[in-house]
């Protein structure tokens, strides 16, 4: 090929490569907004089922939204109003404690209770090494640490309240948006793409109830266990409702979710039970992660997406590298998506030539 005008040619080569980098810059710049659209679709995607089996009742659409939205809401108001006073009065009490547990490490009380649940560790290297780490630490650091946590916080309140009107708006609007997604297609590939994007939007939606459900299971049990039935052998828990808690909010995670949340539970139990209520908590998760692994999850998830292993364990990992807890939890339903459009798109065009 002959170029003409090779200034012209470089001088729109050029202005293609401005383009591109502001409109990559531009899409940096809005990350925070898109993750907040992108929750809040995946949230509304995920309680339309819920929606659609209300309607199969007879109830027309704008009410079965009315009631989903005012039972999750509900929800959500009852969790605030219920157990985040528990937990915030147990998280005082926790606070409160430090100073025993420090005064405890100082006396060897702490020490002695650590050997006698952990024999094989060498409680004075750790000591050691945990006292030196302490004398280093900038103080100044810390505190602007603490604001930066601070801040932090009050940013995540503000983005979950961000979400939640999302949400509620996309739930109400979802299928006039889908509508208008639709006409954006050619109409000799919009019966196509409207059944893929059915599929994909259902597979969705029952991996959000699927997750939520698993989560919902792991802190009603981990309430059970911890507030009633070990403290009647004789094994008290400290801060039980806090860590209930958190084994909900970590099970919320796919994959390394309920791992890392008995792993702090576990933690929090050594510092301030010690043994040998540590011991039987350990126990607890290990035996309940095997029960979640081999029979909760299977059976949960079994209708909602159908990804092969391996898949699921590659997409967890790139999209919790991406996006964070956002991205982790998206990434499967999108491998699922991914899937689906390769069985019934490219496979079929490459099976016709």
């Amino acid at each position: 090929m002959k170029i003409q005008n090779p200034f012209r040619l470089g001088l729109f080569g050029g202005l293609g490569v401005l383009v591109a980098v502001a409109i990559g810059a531009t899409v940096g710049n809005l990350a925070t907004i898109l993750t907040y659209v992108g929750a809040a679709l995946f949230l509304a995607l995920g309680l339309d089922p819920i929606v659609t089996w209300l309607e199969k009742r007879k109830l027309p659409r704008p009410l079965a939204i009315v009631i989903v939205l005012v039972v999750v809401l509900g929800i959500f108001v009852g969790l605030v109003f219920a157990i985040i006073p528990v937990i915030t009065e147990q998280v005082n009490k926790a606070i409160k404690a430090v100073p025993d547990l420090i005064n405890g490490f100082a006396d060897g009380t702490v020490r002695d209770g650590i050997h006698g649940a952990l024999p094989w560790l060498d409680i004075d290297s750790a000591i050691k090494a945990v006292t030196d780490w302490f004398a280093t630490l900038d103080y100044t650091s810390i505190g602007g640490g603490v604001l930066t946590v601070g801040i932090g916080i009050a940013t995540g309140v503000t983005g979950a309240v961000v979400v939640i009107i999302l949400t509620i708006y996309f739930t109400a609007s979802l299928t006039s948006l889908k509508r208008g997604l639709y006409q954006l297609v050619p109409a000799s590939k919009r019966p196509k793409f409207i059944d893929l994007a059915e599929q994909v939007a259902s597979a969705v939606g029952r991996y959000v109830i699927g997750q939520g459900s698993l989560a919902l299971v792991n802190g009603i049990l981990s309430f059970v266990f911890l507030t009633l039935i070990f403290p009647a052998f004789g094994l008290p828990i400290s801060y039980s409702a806090l860590l209930a808690f958190i084994a909900f909010l970590g099970s919320l995670i796919p994959l390394v979710g309920t791992v890392s949340g008995a792993a702090v539970i576990t933690l929090l139990v050594l510092a301030f039970n010690g043994a040998p209520s540590v011991i039987a908590v350990a126990i607890y998760y290990l035996v309940y992660m095997q029960v979640e692994a081999y029979v909760l999850n299977p059976r949960i998830m079994a209708q909602a997406v159908k990804v092969p292993g391996a898949i699921v364990v590659i997409a967890a990992l790139a999209g919790g590298t991406l996006l964070g807890i956002l991205g982790a939890l998206i990434a499967i339903p999108v491998a699922a998506a991914i899937l689906l459009i390769i069985n019934q798109v490219v496979v079929p065009r490459q099976n016709d030539l």
